[in-house]
């Protein structure tokens, strides 16, 4: 299998999503086994997001952001190159992290090139978060209104919260700064539970679950062990669906069972569902390669 070609004609000609966990980020932040309470791993990620906004980063923050940045970027290009007549020029990018580094990712490439980033929020002074916000499209208009072109847009979903969301009279506002008490699902083993109680996080995953019922989509997951057991079972519902192609990027070669064991699914293939582990870029000459990062998912988005 040509696996650059085929992975990024399928980006280019279905409805694109993604899921981002904690692995992405885990290079300037760590992961949850590497804290010994949640309250050590907000704080570090309170500082790198601080970090982030300030643009004070130390060196491992700013080589996340830079691999961040170049994801944007291709996410970006395919959208470019995508015919909005078969399918929208949007991506979603759903991430259960709390951190900013997308949303500093999108800052920085903003003036540099023209898409749309829907964060779900409106408002100018008070950022409501709102749903149905990721609905909308933007379009170029010709001064004659001679021809309607539609602008690339990148909608952040986060179903966990994050640390810039702040309540404020039963409405959730998306502040410009890490806020005191952030509105988040903790990674206290209850997230099913938390996240159905709070129905701004039921939304979040209920549109997760409608992006993977339509026809002709692809979900690429990165970063995501699919220890999340609400994530992971609406992922397995999903791959019912036959026009749907899943592509699961494993951190290390022998992540691929603990992935398949979290999903709970049979050992054999899927035809929807491919997992991409270190082993598959031997063709690139890099036998010695021991993990599959965020640079690689972005190479292969870029052809290359």
């Amino acid at each position: 299998m040509d696996l650059e070609r085929e992975f990024r004609s399928l980006i280019i000609s279905k409805h694109l999503n993604f899921l981002i966990g904690s692995g992405v980020s885990a290079k300037s932040i760590g992961l949850m086994k590497d804290f010994d309470t949640h309250d050590d791993l907000m704080k570090k990620i309170n500082s790198v997001s601080k970090k982030l906004i300030n643009e004070k980063c130390t060196k491992a923050v700013k080589e996340d952001l830079l691999e961040y940045c170049n994801f944007v970027r291709a996410v970006v290009d395919i959208l470019n190159n995508s015919n909005s007549r078969q399918t929208p020029k949007s991506v979603n990018i759903f991430t259960t992290n709390y951190d900013l580094f997308i949303e500093k990712a999108a800052d920085k490439l903003s003036g540099e090139y023209g898409f749309i980033f829907n964060d779900g929020a409106n408002g100018y002074f008070n950022r409501v978060l709102n749903s149905g916000n990721y609905n909308r499209t933007s379009s170029y208009r010709g001064l004659n209104d001679n021809y309607i072109s539609e602008i690339p847009t990148i909608s952040l979903i986060k179903p966990h919260g994050s640390v810039n969301w702040e309540k404020v009279n039963e409405e959730i506002l998306i502040k410009n700064k890490v806020v005191n008490n952030p509105i988040i699902v903790p990674p206290t083993g209850n997230e099913c539970r938390d996240t159905f109680m709070q129905n701004h996080y039921y939304e979040m995953l209920r549109l997760f679950q409608l992006e993977l019922d339509k026809p002709q989509s692809v979900l690429v997951v990165i970063g995501f062990s699919f220890q999340d057991a609400h994530i992971a079972k609406m992922v397995k519902r999903a791959l019912q669906n036959p026009e749907i192609m899943m592509f699961v990027f494993c951190y290390k070669n022998e992540d691929k069972e603990i992935y398949i064991d979290n999903l709970n699914i049979s050992r054999s293939e899927h035809s929807n569902l491919q997992f991409i582990t270190p082993n598959d870029f031997d063709s690139k000459k890099l036998l010695n390669k021991k993990y599959c990062t965020l640079k690689d998912l972005t190479n292969l988005m870029n052809g290359f």
